[in-house]
């Protein structure tokens, strides 16, 4: 099953998928943090039979736009971690985005000028909590996730590394495309992808991941109760254009589309002012 936020009437409405032109309003969520709120979300959305919404033209919100949470893992794919010029890690690094890095899977990104000399993409699969977790076994982990999502963890590598922690780089105002779609039923194992005004930088596989979901959802629950809606991002792979020699960032006015397999494509232009 595939959910959304769309923009409606002006408001937003959390809506079920129901093709890739048609999707139906689950009536009386504002959005899917609100639905995935409710202990019985699956059901409730399942049998939502409320007005159908043309998909040709919707504008389309962050899938889950208020997170409690957004934990995020750095160097979690052993391309990018060879890259980099570290070695794989025993444990997975953390840090958190917050909700206002949030942005719509098809939204410009504004950038202020002073945070625009070295904008860097990141594609990365989101992990999307289901139900409360603590101190969760990874054989259990797949239990407490709600699904999927694609998100750019849009990085100011300037900002990001003026100190030892990465958190300002990581987190400016609406900057990360998030979407388009929750999906209950993606597995891992397929092509996770950038590409930068039609040229790929970044080609991998979902299967490359070092620590999985369900390991994140193991370690980071024995650290701190993940609520629904709660969002783990897992890491991106190799070719950031941090990496590259020489480095290549993004300019003003170019597109940046980062698509997982079977979960879609966050496509969001970068205004510099």
């Amino acid at each position: 099953m595939r959910l959304a936020t769309l923009r409606l009437d002006g408001t937003t409405a959390a809506v079920r998928v129901d093709s890739g032109s048609a999707a139906t309003v689950i009536d009386g969520y504002a959005d899917l943090s609100a639905l995935l709120d409710d202990a019985g979300w699956k059901s409730v959305a399942e049998k939502a039979s409320g007005k159908t919404v043309d998909l040709a033209n919707a504008d389309y919100a962050p899938v889950v736009p208020s997170p409690g949470k957004i934990v995020c893992v750095g160097l979690n794919y052993a391309t990018h971690i060879k890259e980099m010029g570290r070695d794989l890690p025993e444990f997975p690094t953390l840090f958190s985005k917050f909700k206002e890095a949030l942005t719509g899977p098809y939204d410009d990104v504004i950038v202020p000028e002073y945070a625009g000399s070295q904008l860097d993409w990141e594609a990365e699969l989101a992990v999307v909590i289901g139900k409360q977790a603590y101190q969760v076994s990874e054989n259990d982990a797949a239990d407490y996730i709600a699904g999927y999502s694609v998100i750019n963890d849009y990085t100011m590598r300037d900002y990001q590394y003026r100190t030892l922690q990465w958190d300002q780089g990581k987190t400016f105002e609406k900057t990360s495309g998030f979407g388009p779609f929750l999906d209950t039923d993606y597995t891992l194992g397929t092509k996770i992808e950038t590409v930068l005004e039609g040229e790929i930088m970044q080609s991998s596989n979902t299967r490359d991941l070092v620590f999985t979901p369900a390991k994140l959802v193991d370690y980071i629950s024995h650290i701190v109760t993940l609520q629904p809606g709660d969002v783990i991002i897992t890491g991106t792979t190799g070719g950031v254009g941090h990496a590259r020699k020489p480095a290549r960032y993004i300019q003003n006015g170019e597109t940046v589309e980062v698509t997982i397999e079977g979960l879609g494509t966050v496509k969001n232009k970068t205004i510099i002012k």
